[in-house]
């Protein structure tokens, strides 16, 4: 119980010095994650490991992607490349739907990228079509995160539904294939959700492309517009396949490149490569700290900074033994099916990593799943499902997403809490009522 409250009492000094005294989240999110470790009596030495590990370990992983993603975007916005695929996707699906179109873009280029990467992406786009359809950014850009939020910890081959699969000894085709299906229904009720609850938030995009660019209609073709985007996520995919344990591009040196060129971070680099070629008249200008990528990396500058202050935070809790804490009191009970939910759900909510919570929860549950009844092959894929709905909820202010999404859109801590965050609740306990279904009528 002290462990629980000191966690609460921390979280509540963070969002107090960012809501009531407009602290930036940066600095709140930084000296809370140390105030929280003090508080824990975490040895020092800990502490400042603590800090490096967890802002090191999201710059190395998410840092470049952020970069990467914003010089993409700002060249889409810029050019106004962005508003052609915005007007191209209107035309397809009509604007009662654009909040659904979104949220199945998320779900889909989620499955090979993480999420944040896809939310990263796609901004862009989610702005120009809230833009153009008079929708609230808030929703356009919330359907996004939650379509990608829901395929991310559900389906593989991302890496934490693969690894808990991998843990489980669950077998990998049918958590792929129920994971598909346990995810696109958990949609349903989030679509409604954003269509009536988060399309009420006031929320405009602040669209930074050159007017006089769009009145000399100067404007990039949608093919040109669409490659920067659907390059670096075919690449992806094709590494992804490639990474797969049946090698089904064999181990060749073309498997190698594939892999090369289809990692993340070299992906998005051909695609914000790839955006240099959008303005009509190139000047090398816009390569300066001046020009376009200087503006890049300003705008990316605290969206960077702040995602790793949140790691920090995530990896002082996770370094308290968090994880230690769940296990003694949870690894007891007779939960079945709703024990490995209710882990991932504790361990997600307190040091906000997706992974790192799949991953525990998977290292937990593994050795007593003959106990909790959980032993059959088909009980291993539900489990493992189960993991990933509770990994689900909630992303708050100790995870990367959270701030990926509010950061980017200008929302505040309260308009995310209660869209982002409550989206997640919502989406992880869709997700366990239908995989507890699934158990009665299959398992």
């Amino acid at each position: 119980m002290l462990t629980l409250l000191i966690i609460l009492v921390a979280l509540a000094l963070i969002l107090l010095a960012i809501v009531k005294y407009d602290i930036h989240p940066f600095l709140a999110l930084f000296v809370g994650a140390i105030i929280y470790g003090l508080m824990m009596r975490m040895p020092t030495d800990l502490i400042v490991k603590s800090i490096s590990e967890g802002f090191g370990g999201v710059m190395g992983s998410v840092g470049l992607l952020i970069l990467l993603g914003v010089i993409m975007g700002t060249f889409l916005e810029k050019t106004g490349g962005a508003i052609v695929i915005a007007d191209r996707i209107l035309k397809w699906i009509g604007e009662k739907f654009v909040n659904l179109s979104l949220m199945l873009s998320g779900w889909i280029l989620s499955i090979p990228v993480f999420g944040d990467s896809t939310i990263i992406m796609m901004n862009p786009i989610a702005k120009s079509l809230a833009s153009k359809s008079k929708i609230s950014y808030a929703a356009t850009i919330v359907a996004l995160s939650l379509g990608a939020m829901a395929s991310h910890a559900l389906v593989p081959p991302t890496p934490g539904p693969i690894a808990t699969a991998g843990i489980l000894g669950a077998d990998l085709g049918q958590v792929i294939f129920w994971g598909m299906i346990v995810s696109l229904t958990t949609l349903i009720p989030l679509y409604f959700f954003v269509n009536k609850f988060v399309v009420t938030i006031p929320l405009e995009p602040q669209l930074i492309a050159d007017e006089k660019i769009l009145e000399k209609k100067e404007l990039p073709t949608f093919f040109n517009s669409l490659l920067p985007v659907i390059i670096p996520l075919i690449l992806i995919i094709l590494a992804s396949i490639a990474n797969y344990p049946t090698k089904p591009f064999g181990e060749s040196g073309f498997t190698k490149a594939i892999q090369f060129i289809g990692s993340p971070v070299i992906a998005l680099l051909i695609g914000a490569i790839l955006s240099f070629t959008l303005p009509k008249k190139f000047d090398r200008k816009l390569l300066s700290s001046s020009g376009w990528i200087g503006e890049s990396i300003l705008l990316a500058a605290p969206v960077i900074l702040i995602t790793g202050a949140g790691a920090v935070f995530g990896k002082m809790l996770q370094n308290s033994g968090v994880g230690d804490l769940v296990t003694s009191n949870m690894s007891d009970a007779n939960w079945g099916i709703f024990l490995p939910f209710l882990i991932a759900f504790a361990l997600k909510t307190a040091q906000g990593s997706t992974t790192v919570a799949m991953i525990t929860t998977a290292s937990i549950i593994a050795p007593i799943l003959g106990p909790l009844g959980l032993d059959s092959e088909t009980m291993k894929v539900f489990t493992a499902l189960a993991i990933g709905a509770g990994s689900l909820c909630i992303s708050h202010a100790n995870d990367s997403g959270f701030w990926v999404v509010t950061q980017l859109s200008g929302m505040s801590i309260k308009q995310g809490n209660m869209s982002h965050s409550l989206g997640t609740l919502i989406a992880g306990v869709t997700a366990i009522s239908l995989i507890f279904v699934l158990t009665l009528v299959i398992g």
